[in-house]
């Protein structure tokens, strides 16, 4: 074995655990995510750009039934904002109700966007892992081809 290929493979080794982890931890928290959405049974309305009565349990459905939610108010408050509005007007109420709304549901949107993100960097991370034992691997061939006395 080659001086230095045992802390190689120790450093894969982490590389790899670390990347497992991300990959367990996007998984749950996309599934969490995904079970709360539907557990609300929210449905996207029928005249949604797309998606029209597709459950919200996912990254486009809750994004579709965000922007159907910013049109209804718009539509009921005469294309005023909540900021828009004067503090005395009883619409205001129901442009706060859906930018809560809104904002609850591109809230779960990230959420999916960073789980897939974590997901991704435990496979880049497990993939550079691979490349860190092939290195290791790799090197203690070429030693023992050249009979190299550098042994750990």
């Amino acid at each position: 074995m080659v001086k230095g290929s045992g802390s190689s493979k120790a450093l894969a080794t982490l590389v790899a655990v670390i990347g497992l982890l991300m990959i367990v931890a996007g998984g749950v928290t996309w599934f969490m995510v995904q079970s709360q959405l539907s557990d609300a049974s929210i449905t996207v309305a029928e005249d949604a750009d797309f998606l029209a009565g597709d459950e919200v349990d996912g990254p486009f459905s809750a994004f579709a039934q965000a922007q159907i939610i910013d049109k209804h108010a718009l539509d009921s408050t005469g294309g005023k904002t909540y900021a828009e509005l004067d503090r005395e007007d009883p619409l205001r109420e129901v442009a706060m109700n859906a930018s809560f709304l809104r904002a609850s549901l591109f809230t779960s949107v990230v959420a999916f966007g960073v789980a897939l993100m974590a997901i991704g960097a435990g496979v880049a991370l497990i993939l550079i892992a691979m490349a860190l034992m092939s290195a290791a691997g790799a090197a203690n061939r070429a030693a023992q081809v050249r009979g190299d006395s550098r042994t750990a």
